[in-house]
């Protein structure tokens, strides 16, 4: 029996948790009623995803409480808040893409006689779930066969179906095109009528104003506001998530560094990037950066701007636009090719997609360069010994020795260990995705030292981070993002706050947008 519209169903109270003396959340507290949508917002490291799996019992808290009808409840395994009536679809497709679309809906609850399926009580049972939601899919075709768009209805369906009380949707739109967007707006709609509390996480503004009825925004793992879109503006939701910004005047010498903007701007570009367009996370992204200048790319989480750079490096493939490499286009775009033309990117995530874990600093900075380093096949041991001891001395590395496991690395080193591998290939343009995300202040400042090294040698760099205030302090020129387009150009110097915040806030590029400063 659905609850009455208003009525809390599932509430997470002052939850703390902590992962090895680092605390994620402090005092996260968060209400979803039935008949809403709530919003959950925050920069990177706000506590979302920690707060979320608490709720559904990936995790226990250290303090504080979670409550489902005002009774407080302890979820010891997702089973169990599955089995209370939590369902949560997230942002990668959870389904069995071999298996037709009803067995994936009924998986564990399938029709059966006498321990016997009954597929053809199946395919109609799925069916008409189908068809309560307006979905145009076959209940008997194959989950493979359906687009990535319509896999995720059949995931959300899925965890909606048998009595679901609330549902948590996980940047559900991330991988969806327009028109399948619009039959996900739809679905939580049908879903927000019947009486569920329904959590969104997007970073998409447009996508927030237009289904939420309600947000919470959490930074640094605090609660810090809950209300409603009319009474929380875009640029007032933006200050939220992110404390306010502040400018590093007193560090740059204005003077020094409007010479040097006016003499970078007199070369050519170094790197073109023009009407680049990818599904509905780039549209007609268009900006240059020239020879040993710091370009940032400022935008909120989800505004494009890791799309971008893999992009560029050829690690995703854009449906439209060019790159050009010192005035010549590169076809055919892959990271290999993008290497060998001058072309290095540094990716957000170390772990994933940067460093070996299981080898050592020797052979995890040398790893771009091996081809340079070998004859037949065999590398040059004195070659490579020499790069790892001129890499480790300039960017001030600390390790045991060459042969550490970079595992054993904490991570501000293990970052210096991955900027030395590019550096070590000669690049024209360096790209660095949120490079001094999760290291400490001090290894940030080395990193910072390093990045103005690669400036002064004349290489490009195009640089993202997750803090706004970084990119004021160490960049020469800042395109602005929003929802993956370009919304705006600033003068880290010259921009007024408020500034700032409006382009982030836009919610494309179309948006208008007050500045007090042309940049």
């Amino acid at each position: 029996m659905a609850s009455q519209t208003g009525d809390v169903i599932l509430e997470a109270r002052d939850i703390t948790k902590s992962f090895n003396g680092i605390r994620a959340l402090k005092g996260a507290s968060l209400a979803l009623r039935a008949g809403e949508v709530h919003g959950l917002n925050g920069e990177n490291g706000a506590g979302k995803s920690t707060l979320i799996k608490i709720i559904t019992g990936f995790y226990q808290q250290d303090a504080g409480e979670v409550l489902l009808d005002g009774r407080p409840v302890r979820f010891d395994r997702p089973k169990d808040s599955q089995d209370a009536g939590i369902s949560t679809v997230y942002q990668e497709v959870n389904l069995i893409p071999e298996r037709t679309v009803a067995e994936n809906i009924l998986l564990g609850r399938e029709p059966r006689r006498a321990g016997l399926l009954r597929k053809r009580a199946a395919i109609a049972q799925a069916q008409s779930i189908l068809d309560r939601f307006g979905l145009a899919i076959a209940a008997k075709a194959p989950l493979s066969s359906l687009s990535l768009g319509m896999q995720q209805m059949v995931a959300i369906v899925r965890a909606v179906a048998f009595d679901a009380r609330a549902v948590i949707l996980d940047e559900p739109t991330s991988a969806l095109n327009g028109a399948e967007i619009d039959i996900l707006f739809g679905v939580v709609r049908q879903l927000r009528d019947e009486g569920l509390a329904i959590m969104l996480v997007s970073h998409r503004m447009s996508e927030l104003y237009e289904l939420c009825d309600r947000f919470t925004v959490l930074r640094d793992g605090r609660f810090v506001v809950e209300s409603s879109p009319a009474e929380l503006p875009p640029a007032e939701l933006v200050s939220a998530m992110l404390g306010g910004i502040r400018l590093n005047e007193t560090d740059r010498d204005p003077e020094a560094h409007s010479r040097r903007v006016e003499e970078l701007r007199a070369g050519p570009p170094v790197l073109e990037v023009d009407g680049l367009s990818w599904g509905n996370r780039l549209h007609d992204v268009s900006f240059d950066v020239r020879r040993g200048e710091i370009v940032g790319l400022l935008g909120l989480l989800g505004s494009g701007r890791t799309e971008i750079c893999k992009a560029v490096y050829g690690a995703i493939r854009p449906d439209a636009g060019e790159i050009r490499l010192g005035g010549e286009a590169l076809a055919r775009r892959s990271p290999a090719r993008a290497l060998r033309a001058g072309i290095a990117y540094l990716s957000e995530d170390r772990r994933r997609e940067g460093i070996f874990p299981g080898l050592s600093v020797r052979e995890n900075l040398t790893a771009a360069v091996l081809p340079r380093l070998s004859t037949l096949g065999v590398v040059r041991p004195r070659e490579q010994s020499d790069i790892v001891a001129r890499f480790s001395e300039e960017l001030r590395l600390k390790a045991a020795g060459a042969e550490q496991p970079v595992a054993e690395l904490p991570g501000g080193n293990q970052q210096k260990v991955l900027l030395a591998r590019w550096i070590a290939t000669e690049p024209r343009v360096v790209l660095l995705d949120d490079p001094t995300r999760g290291i400490d202040v001090g290894a940030k400042a080395e990193v910072h030292r390093v990045i103005r090294a690669l400036s002064d040698r004349g290489i490009g760099v195009l640089v993202t981070s997750s803090e706004t205030e970084e990119l004021l302090a160490l960049c020469d020129r800042l395109i602005v993002l929003s929802e993956g387009a370009v919304v705006g150009e600033l003068d880290p110097l010259s921009v007024d706050p408020a500034d700032v915040v409006g382009l982030l806030s836009a919610t494309s590029a179309a948006t208008p947008v007050r500045t007090g400063e042309s940049a």
